[in-house]
C-alpha cells in the first residue's frame, strides 16, 4: 500500500502532506465504503462534498485506487463532469437568467444524466460516462469519455454541492455579495438555483447511502483554494479565455456564484452528514 501511495503522489504531483490525508481520509473512506456495500449487498452510493479547492477530486481518486486494491471495484465520479454543455448553458442565460451561463451552481449541470449513469453503474453492463474541459468550458469530444464495466461495488460521486438542500424562500430576498445585488437584483437567478436544488438534485442525492462532508475553515479561504485552481488549469492548457485564464477579478467573480450556497452547506450540513472531516487553511485534516 505504501509504494501505491508513492506512486499516486509523484504521478498526480501531490504535496508530501497528502500521506496524511491518505491515512485521516482515505483509507477510512474507502473502509467505511466498503462496509456499504457488504451491508447492502449491492452497490453502494458514497457522496463527498466540499468547497472547491478542497482536495474532494484527489480524495475519490486515492479512495477508489484503495477500494480495487481490496478487490472491490470503484469508481469517482465527478459532479463537475456532468455540467450542461455550453451551449445548453448559453440557452438557459438567454431564457430564465443571464447567471446561467456561468457552470458550477445548481441548475448547470445534467442531472438526468449523472443520475442515469449511476443507475447503470449498479447494474450489468457497460456505461460511458462523460469528460468535461474546464479550459474550452466545454464537454471534450464522446471519443474521449471512458467506459465503465458494471456493476461496480462502491460509486464515490464528488462535487462541491453533493447532498446540499435548499434555502427557504426567505433567505433569499438578501444578497450575499455584489454579484447578487447588482446582476440579480429581483433574485430570479437565485430563485432559479434554490428551486433546481430543491427539486431534481434532491432526486438525484436520494441516491446516496452516505454523505461525507470536507468541512473548509471558512468560505474565504475558498477563494483562495480556487485560485490555486486557476493556477494549475494554466500551467496545464495555455489556451487563453477559457477558465483556465481567469484572472484574480475573474476569479473573485466566479467563486461568487458559488458563495451563497457553499456558506450555506458550511452552516447546515455538519449537522446531519454521515462524517465531517474538518480541513484547516492548507486542506490538512485535523485528526
Amino acid at each position: 500500500m505504501k509504494d501505491h501511495l508513492e506512486s499516486f503522489i509523484a504521478e498526480e504531483g501531490l504535496p508530501e502532506s497528502f500521506r496524511r490525508t491518505a491515512e485521516l481520509v482515505c483509507e477510512p473512506l474507502a473502509a467505511r465504503a466498503q462496509r456499504r456495500r457488504i451491508d447492502r449487498k449491492r452497490t453502494a452510493v458514497i457522496g463527498l462534498c466540499g468547497a472547491q479547492g478542497s482536495g474532494k477530486s484527489t480524495i475519490a481518486r486515492y479512495a477508489a485506487h484503495l477500494l480495487e486494491k481490496r478487490g472491490m471495484r470503484a469508481v469517482a465520479l465527478s459532479l463537475d463532469d456532468f455540467y450542461l454543455t455550453h451551449d445548453a448553458r448559453q440557452r438557459l442565460a438567454r431564457e430564465i437568467h443571464p447567471l446561467l451561463a456561468t457552470r458550477g451552481p445548481p441548475g448547470t449541470h445534467d442531472v438526468g444524466m449523472l443520475g442515469a449513469a449511476i443507475d447503470q453503474l449498479r447494474t450489468k453492463g457497460k456505461v460511458t460516462l462523460p469528460r468535461f474541459d474546464k479550459a474550452t468550458d466545454n464537454r471534450t469530444p464522446r471519443g474521449t469519455w471512458r467506459t465503465i464495466a458494471s456493476p461496480v461495488d462502491v460509486i464515490l460521486l464528488e462535487g462541491w454541492c453533493v447532498g446540499a438542500v435548499s434555502q427557504g424562500r426567505a433567505a433569499l430576498a438578501t444578497p450575499v455579495n455584489d454579484l447578487e445585488r447588482d446582476e440579480d437584483p429581483q433574485g430570479i437567478w437565485r430563485g432559479y438555483v434554490n428551486d433546481q436544488l430543491d427539486g431534481p438534485y434532491q432526486a438525484l442525492f436520494a441516491r446516496l447511502h452516505d454523505l461525507i462532508l470536507l468541512e473548509a475553515p471558512s468560505f474565504e479561504v475558498v477563494v483562495g483554494w480556487r485560485a490555486e485552481q486557476e493556477a494549475k488549469l494554466r500551467a496545464k492548457s495555455p489556451q487563453k479565455g477559457g477558465a483556465g485564464g481567469l484572472d484574480e477579478t475573474q476569479i473573485a467573480r466566479f467563486v461568487a456564484h458559488y458563495e451563497r450556497l457553499t456558506r450555506w452547506i458550511l452552516a447546515e450540513m455538519p449537522a446531519r452528514a454521515d462524517w465531517v472531516v474538518t480541513l484547516d487553511t492548507e486542506r490538512n485534516p485535523y485528526a
